[in-house]
């Protein structure tokens, strides 16, 4: 299980960077493909590159590389969750033993002088940790590279009930005249529809659950409600921030998107129905162009090394990229990214007899979404999904 205190630190990195990043056009981020990279190196960092990396991590520098590793084998050990780690670096840099023996088993490779081959390597590593779904190493192989620290992570589950598709027109808002795959089902877990009360005004949280511990969460603010904000207040709607209403206790027109009424049918129990757009997301991040988000301002500073912890060698921070991808399905949700720190899916009924309440949520604009590992709260990856 992990740690109450890294579940916290890396929602919050998420919900920053979400807050930072998320405009009018897709996008999909994982703080948790990030975090575990630069715990890694806070213990080995001096200077100011030691109390950014910390203060942005949320976390104590002499702890960070245990708590790094370990919220790496808690990720893996997860159902649904694949999480590796890799390190690469020259032959001629030797590597402090106190820093190697904090980092998870079998992680050390080598990068050779043969700048094709190490790409082509590192292109198959990638390939192969997140089941094809990130083609290559989100970085260009140089002679001048030194040391590269990678991290890979997969998320996949298969919904406990599935979707049926279909072709779907939208009628009004950012979509209209849009043709999209709608995916829609219904069923009898009418509190797996929630309403926050956010600063930002009321916010819709639908929770799609998989059948392996992981859950997605549909988020639908207001027509003008930024997507930033929307994921903003989505994370923190986890923590159970703000005041909550859900399934019965709902009213229509209680949160966007939302419907309730009461029909004809045979059953007198409440029921819910979901419509949403199929997506798949893709982004890339430059992680470095939001540096100070991350701690890695002065740890890109290359006039100076900054992780003697590491290697005699000076180091400093040469890139830091994410490139990641996620698909909802009627049958299920997969996602992937790689993050790299390079240092230098009858019979007609009888009459109906009884008043149902009906529930009903529409996705049919923009909104964002959370994969979420259920026990533990913690946001895996989080989206903002632009277009249909």
């Amino acid at each position: 299980m992990v740690a109450g205190t890294t579940v916290r630190s890396v929602n919050t990195m998420t919900a920053r960077w979400a807050r930072e990043t998320v405009g009018e056009q897709g996008t999909v981020l994982t703080a948790a493909g990030v975090w575990p990279l630069l715990a890694l190196l806070v213990g080995p960092a001096a200077g100011p590159a030691r109390t950014e990396l910390a203060e942005a991590l949320g976390t104590d520098p002499e702890q960070a590389v245990r708590e790094g590793a370990a919220l790496l084998a808690a990720l893996d050990a997860a159902d649904g969750v694949d999480a590796a780690v890799g390190l690469w670096a020259r032959r001629t840099l030797a590597l402090r033993p106190a820093w190697l023996g904090g980092l998870p088993p079998g992680v050390h490779g080598e990068l050779t002088a043969d700048p094709e081959a190490d790409q082509a390597a590192l292109d198959d590593w990638a390939r192969r940790h997140t089941d094809g779904l990130i083609e290559g190493m989100p970085v260009q192989v140089t002679p001048d590279l030194l040391l590269l620290l990678a991290s890979a992570l997969l998320v996949r589950t298969t919904w406990a009930r599935p979707f049926q598709a279909f072709p779907d027109r939208v009628g009004e808002g950012p979509w209209a005249g849009r043709e999209l795959t709608s995916l829609s089902r219904s069923g009898p877990d009418v509190d797996q529809v929630r309403v926050h009360a956010t600063p930002a005004g009321p916010l819709t949280d639908v929770t799609v659950e998989g059948d392996n511990g992981l859950d997605v969460h549909l988020l639908l603010g207001g027509p003008t409600t930024p997507g930033a904000e929307v994921l903003d207040h989505g994370v923190a709607a986890l923590e159970g921030t703000y005041p909550t209403v859900s399934g019965t206790a709902l009213s229509d027109g209680a949160g966007p998107g939302l419907t309730v009424t009461r029909v004809q049918s045979d059953d007198p129990a409440p029921r819910f129905h979901l419509t949403t757009a199929a997506f798949t997301v893709d982004a890339d991040h430059d992680l470095l162009k939001r540096a100070g988000l991350f701690g890695l301002a002065s740890a890109c500073d290359t006039s100076r090394g900054h992780f003697p912890g590491i290697s005699d060698t000076p180091l400093a921070t040469a890139a830091a990229r994410q490139t990641a991808t996620a698909t909802f399905g009627p049958l299920g949700f997969r996602a992937a990214a790689v993050t790299v720190l390079p240092a230098a899916a009858g019979a007609a009924p009888p009459p109906p007899r009884h008043q149902a309440l009906w529930i009903a949520a529409r996705y049919d604009r923009p909104f964002g979404f959370l994969a979420v590992h259920r026990a533990s709260g913690m946001v895996l990856v989080a989206g903002w999904v632009a277009e249909p």
